[in-house]
This record gives C-alpha cells, sequence and structure tokens, in this order.
C-alpha cells in the first residue's frame, strides 16, 4: 500500500549546504517550545559543481539541488519543497563594517520597510565601490533610535525620529554570488535567503554569553578551514584557508594506496598527533599498483602525516590568535574534520584558550534522532534557525484550501509538465557542459 503524504500545518523550513563533498539539504519545523524538529536530511554527490566552498559548475550544481529537494520531500512525505535558504562559504569571503542612518523627521513608527531600505543601502554602498565583489550576506550587530543603542532590531511599536543601522557585511568575489543564483534558477527551486556559514555556526553553536566573552569557531570542512572570530556585538575576524580533510586524505594516498582506502584509515585509525598513539599497530593496506601487492603503515607514521597537514591548516589561523589569546574564553571546534581522533587535545596544545567541540544539541526537540547532532550538521541548523528569523518578517504566502478541484488538477497539471520540462532541460546542459570539459 502506497504512504499516504504527511500534511504539515505549515511550509517547513529547508536549508541547503553546498559543501565541497557535495550537496546537503536539511527539512525541519519549529515546536511550541521553540525547538527544531528535524524532519529529514538528503544529500547528493553525483557531480563535481564545488570546489573549495565555491560553486565551479551551476549547472550541475543546479540539478543537484534539484534531486536532493526532491529527495527530501519524498523522505519527509510531502509533494513538493519549491524553495530553501542556503548556506554558503568560500576562500574569498571577507568582513566589512557598514551602517545607515534615516531622518524620520518627526517621532514615529520604525517599519520593516524602512529597516529593508537601509539594509539595501548598506548593500549598494559597498557594491558601487566594489564592482568585484558582491555582499552574501548582511549581519546586524546594532541599531541606534535617537541616540539610544540596542542589539536588536527595532520594532514597529519602536518610534524615533533618528534611525541608525550596522552591519557587518560578509562580502566575496561577485562570481561566488551570482554562481549561487544561477545554480537556483537552474534547479527551478526558489532561494528564499542566503547565509553565509560562519554566521550559521555562530548561531547554532555559542550562546549570548560566549559571544559576549569572546568565541573562537573552527570549522574543519573537506576542502576548508575557517576560522571566524566574534566578540561583543560583532564579528572581529574571519579567515579562510583553501586546505581540509581532502588533503589529509590525499596525503595518506601518496603512500601507494586508493583514496578510499585512505579515507577508511584516516578515519578509523588516523590520530591528531603521534604522541597520543597509545599502541604503535602495523598496517597492511591493499595497493594493486605497488610489487608486493599491498603497503605497510605504521599507526604513529599515520599519525604524522595527518599532523603535519593540520599544522598547515590551522597554525597560519592559530598564530593570529595567539597574540590575543587573552580576549577570547572558548575555541568551538566543528565541521566533519573535527571528529578525526585526537583534534581537541592536539589544538590545545597550540593555544590558550578552552577548546571544546561545538554543539547545536540545545537548539533540537527531543523527538529528533541523535545522529543530527553530529557535527556535520551544524551549519544547516544554524541555517534552519536564521530562516526560521527571517520567516517571521517575510512571511510565506498561505496557499488556499478552497481552491475549486478543476483549478487544482489544472495547476497540478501544469506544475508537472513544467518539472518535467526543468529536468529534461538540466539533463540537457549538464550532458553538453561535462561534454565541454
Amino acid at each position: 500500500m502506497a504512504k499516504k503524504k504527511m500534511i504539515l500545518q505549515s511550509v517547513p523550513l529547508v536549508a541547503i549546504d553546498l559543501g565541497s563533498d557535495g550537496v546537503r539539504a536539511m527539512a525541519a519545523e519549529m515546536t511550541d517550545k521553540g525547538l527544531l524538529r528535524v524532519l529529514g536530511v538528503e544529500s547528493s554527490n553525483k557531480f563535481p559543481c564545488v570546489e573549495r566552498g565555491v560553486v565551479t559548475n551551476p549547472t550541475n550544481a543546479g540539478y543537484i539541488i534539484n534531486e536532493t529537494l526532491k529527495l527530501l520531500a519524498n523522505r519527509i512525505r510531502v509533494d513538493a519543497l519549491p524553495s530553501a535558504f542556503i548556506c554558503v562559504g568560500g576562500r574569498t569571503m571577507q568582513i566589512v563594517s557598514v551602517s545607515s542612518k534615516r531622518d524620520q523627521v518627526r517621532k514615529r513608527e520604525v517599519q520593516q520597510e524602512l529597516l529593508d531600505e537601509m539594509e539595501a543601502e548598506c548593500r549598494n554602498k559597498i557594491e558601487t565601490h566594489n564592482p568585484d565583489v558582491a555582499v552574501l550576506d548582511l549581519v546586524p550587530y546594532y541599531y541606534t533610535l535617537d541616540g539610544k543603542q540596542q542589539d536588536y532590531a527595532p520594532t514597529p511599536t519602536q518610534q524615533a525620529m533618528l534611525v541608525q543601522a550596522h552591519f557587518m557585511a560578509f562580502v566575496g568575489k561577485r562570481d561566488l554570488e551570482q554562481k549561487v543564483h544561477d545554480s537556483f534558477a537552474r534547479s527551478g527551486k526558489r532561494m528564499e535567503h542566503m547565509y553565509v556559514r560562519p554566521d550559521a555556526l555562530l548561531n547554532a553553536l555559542a550562546s549570548d554569553e560566549d559571544m559576549e566573552n569572546g568565541c573562537v569557531i573552527l570549522d574543519l570542512g573537506a576542502q576548508t578551514t575557517t576560522m571566524t572570530v566574534y566578540k561583543g556585538t560583532q564579528y572581529l575576524y574571519n579567515k579562510v584557508i583553501p586546505m581540509g580533510g581532502y588533503d589529509i586524505t590525499r596525503d595518506i594516498e601518496q603512500i601507494g594506496i586508493s583514496l578510499s582506502h585512505a579515507e577508511q584509515l584516516k578515519c578509523k585509525y588516523g590520530c591528531a598527533c603521534a604522541d597520543m598513539v597509545e599502541v604503535n599497530h602495523r598496517f597492511r593496506i591493499p595497493a594493486p599498483k605497488m610489487p608486493s601487492g599491498e603497503v605497510a603503515l605504521m599507526a604513529k607514521d599515520l599519525a604524522n602525516i595527518i599532523s603535519t597537514r593540520l599544522d598547515q591548516m590551522v597554525m597560519p589561523l592559530l598564530d593570529i590568535l595567539n597574540k590575543e589569546a587573552d580576549r577570547f574564553k572558548v575555541l568551538y571546534v566543528t565541521g566533519g574534520g573535527s571528529m578525526l581522533n585526537g583534534v581537541i587535545e592536539y589544538l590545545q596544545s597550540k593555544t590558550k584558550i578552552s577548546v571544546m567541540y561545538g554543539s547545536h544539541a540545545s537548539f533540537l526537540s527531543g523527538d529528533t534522532e541523535d545522529e543530527m547532532c553530529m557535527p556535520s550538521y551544524s551549519s544547516l541548523i544554524g541555517t534552519l534557525l536564521l530562516g526560521n528569523i527571517y520567516r517571521q518578517s517575510h512571511p510565506m504566502p498561505v496557499k488556499e484550501d478552497n481552491m475549486p478541484i478543476l483549478e487544482m488538477l489544472k495547476q497540478m497539471t501544469l506544475d508537472f509538465f513544467t518539472e518535467q520540462q526543468t529536468n529534461q532541460n538540466t539533463k540537457a546542459e549538464v550532458k553538453q557542459e561535462n561534454n565541454k570539459e
């Protein structure tokens, strides 16, 4: 018997993370207690489309976004997921402060339209003076109403004559933003809003106390390593190193084994430092291209390969951080690379700041699967949290429940054939672009 489609009380929140190892999508709903209930997760890496956090092939990315959202819709048993929030990173991303001021002539309500205009003005300020860059996200860090500062956005009930908005802008190369928009255009889906990975992780991992006292988030990704520093009400620093866990795997591969065996060896037996290896096991790994058909490797030698690359990835970041270590209370480690054995101890040996795993579990409902607490999902959880805030001021359009049956069938038929044509066009573009490459 076919499964019945699940009827949700509202449109679920959907987040997409464009990672270097594939596209991942998560759907969730907000409970009455203000917690996220994860409905499902899907991912795809069918075509290469992202490298070092940047979309390299919008056609492939569009196809995978469409496919991943279809799989996710089937998993949570809804007809379709037409839109999503997206989380992006990238090696070119930097932070710039920007502000806007409005004189309302007389004391009156601060409307959302006014705040939207001020945000748009800040974007234009940066992009007009820097034609080669685009504002990926604007993060408000405080507002001033008639000279009185507040950290939260003004509500429609608040009145002021002089309104000032101060933002931290995450900027990157213009083609980074354009390729994300192109990817969604080719997917046939709507992008509700784009967020940057550092802001998503901050919202998922850091408490208000952490942000007030100063905190650091070290994101060990597949192809990039990012350090974000935050204190008080603003981002102080964001730096991306174009190396990650994938580079460690490639280093291990160089001993003469396959990439898949190198990845398994790293994840199962790898250690961040040779001093942490308790038993120096001898591993024999299949290597068909070698005369003996296998390669022997000691556990400490494996750890030395890993620590050498880790030094290249994190020391440039920690060297900068350690100059002002007393200003920050905690360093949270997240991303897939954070699951490497001994990584916390390795990092703690390199800095005076307290190092610990970042956790987003406090934002999840009790009936959410334990797997969703893994660090690899932190950016998606953070994106969903930001998306929920966005929806409060930008509500989704409500679909009429009393639509005539003929009109509903007509719309469903039109959607079906439109989707079929979109898929055919996308597949043709993918084939044509891959042939060119």
